[in-house]
């Protein structure tokens, strides 16, 4: 018998059931690490700090950043990224398209999911910006998405938003204190 044949599969309509916090990648429940460490929450607010203060200087740009929003992608799979950019409205109480832009905040626990699970998905989803930000390391790691992968490009300093704006984001300074 296969693991995904005994595993259960669990869809959007259990996940709003459970108590606690929860992402659900095709079906498969991961519990969320406990908080943030201070650390991931020092890094979490200044990159948040500073993309929304560029998208607050571009006021026509209609973009706006969120902070640990649910995105529900389909009825089985619901993430929940540390930082988004999102472009256009919201119909409820959670993301129901792909962001533009999702910054991840890596920690032990996380780690490999998002450089792996979630990398995937994002790039399948169309996200056009993944930014993985190293706290250990220091490092924000820039991926824009070409031809439907995935490329490094650590040296943008201008990310376009679909053409509704262009902001320029610098991550030199996330780790100064």
């Amino acid at each position: 018998m296969k693991a995904d044949q005994i595993i259960p599969r669990y869809t959007f309509k259990d996940y709003s059931a459970w108590e606690g916090n929860w992402e659900l990648i095709h079906g498969y429940p991961y519990a969320m690490s406990p908080s943030p460490r201070m650390k991931h929450q020092l890094t979490g607010k200044k990159i948040f700090r500073h993309i929304d203060n560029s998208l607050l200087k571009n006021s026509i740009c209609g973009c706006e950043a969120v902070y640990e929003l649910d995105w529900v992608i389909d009825d089985a799979t619901i993430v929940r990224p540390d930082i988004m950019v999102i472009c256009g409205s919201l119909d409820g109480d959670f993301l129901r398209y792909p962001p533009t832009l999702i910054v991840e905040i890596l920690s032990e626990t996380t780690r490999f999911k998002d450089r792996h699970t979630k990398f995937d998905l994002y790039q399948q989803q169309g996200v056009k910006y993944y930014l993985l930000a190293d706290t250990s390391k220091e490092t924000v790691e820039i991926f824009e998405l070409k031809d439907n992968q995935y490329r490094s490009n650590d040296s943008i300093k201008v990310f376009d938003f679909h053409g509704k704006c262009s902001v320029e984001l610098s991550f030199d300074s996330i780790f100064v204190i």
